[in-house]
């Protein structure tokens, strides 16, 4: 019973020292984040009419966030061997392993809080942060990247609708929600067996309804063709909404898995092989939780023995491993992205490169 105590107590000695540091961590991290941003942005924040409240409310505390998501496996890793390396050199790493606690007892606190930060970055990242992300971007759209952002094409764009319908828009105005020159086009296998075309169509409302003029509708039946005019307005339903015509570099950070996943619905209903674009988001919102367990493995592991470089050597060689680690993420992206590699795998690879690394390092520590 004696026993059991002293782990009990060790565990909540452990975790303490792991939560706090973690947060001093973040703290420390986030005020420079901010700091290195307000002064690379501070002089659009004086020349846009932008107020304070929006500066600090709708722009700020997305990007505290948004670089939370981005950086807490890097936080962590720098607040374990933080900590653990004071614990080492102290040596009180090595009164606790004198004392017959095993490695893998050992790790079982740190465990136990990277899985609970995991689990608050897998909330963060899904629900929480696409959602600030919204006002931060819309800010940084409208007073910071004021020009060049919106990459909808908006000219002889060509879209495909469905299986076996495609469209044709000559010119959209995304003011007015019109779009010029329609040409719709129905196929059944490599056949043509209709085309409609109309002078302009109007967005009237979801779900996807417009309002074509001035139409046209030729059908084929093999050699035979009919041809009819209308002039009365018509209102249709194209699988087809403004927002095709509007894309940002950065949308994806926006939208919310839910979001994620229609995006991805639609155009399977369109009869295109989802963007991997979408599927690398997701992937990435759930492999980087699981990071944060791995590299708290790699943490204690290299920062668990005491050696003659002391704390200043951990860290190096703890940033070094986070920095590896984020490289290998920036490759494994662009060659999910790409098409290299399945997106799922490629979005799991450095993760599993990491576990292999941790499993290593984990059987090398100070026993």
């Amino acid at each position: 019973m004696k026993i059991d105590l002293k782990i009990k107590v060790l565990d909540a000695y452990l975790m303490r020292k792991y939560f706090s540091t973690f947060f001093f961590s973040l703290l420390i991290c986030t005020l420079i984040s901010v700091a290195i941003d307000f002064s690379d942005k501070v002089k659009s924040f004086i020349e846009k009419p932008c107020t304070a409240k929006e500066i600090v409310f709708d722009y700020y505390i997305g990007f505290i966030l948004h670089m939370a998501g981005l950086l807490l496996p890097l936080y962590t890793l720098i607040a374990v061997v933080f900590f653990t390396s004071r614990l080492a050199f102290n040596s009180e790493i090595l009164s606790i392993l004198n004392a017959g606690v095993s490695f893998k007892r050992l790790l079982k606190p740190y465990l136990i809080v990277g899985s609970a930060i995991a689990l608050l970055h897998l909330t963060l990242n899904h629900f929480i942060i696409p959602q600030v992300n919204k006002s931060r971007l819309k800010f940084e759209r409208t007073y910071v990247w004021t020009t060049g952002q919106d990459k909808g094409k908006t000219s002889n764009v060509h879209f495909l609708v469905s299986p076996d319908t495609k469209v044709f828009i000559r010119g959209y105005n995304k003011n007015s929600k019109t779009a010029s020159g329609l040409r719709l086009e129905k196929f059944e296998g490599s056949r043509i067996i209709s085309i409609l075309e109309a002078d302009n169509a109007a967005w009237k409302a979801e779900p996807n309804r417009w309002q074509i003029n001035n139409y046209s509708i030729r059908t084929f039946d093999g050699l035979r063709e009919r041809y009819v005019k209308y002039s009365a307005p018509l209102d249709t339903a194209i699988n087809l909404s403004p927002q095709d015509f509007v894309w940002y570099n950065n949308q994806n950070e926006e939208m919310t898995t839910a979001e994620l996943r229609e995006a991805m619905a639609r155009d399977h209903s369109r009869g295109l092989s989802y963007s991997k674009r979408y599927a690398v988001e997701i992937y990435r919102r759930t492999a980087d939780a699981f990071t944060i367990v791995i590299l708290t493995v790699i943490g204690l592991a290299v920062a668990g023995r005491k050696v003659r470089g002391g704390m200043g050597l951990h860290l190096a060689v703890g940033i070094g491993i986070g920095a590896g680690f984020i490289l290998l993420s920036k490759f494994a992206v662009s060659f999910a992205t790409s098409g290299s590699v399945p997106v799922l795998l490629g979005m799991w690879i450095p993760n599993i490169v990491f576990l292999f690394v941790a499993i290593w390092l984990a059987g090398k520590a100070q026993k």
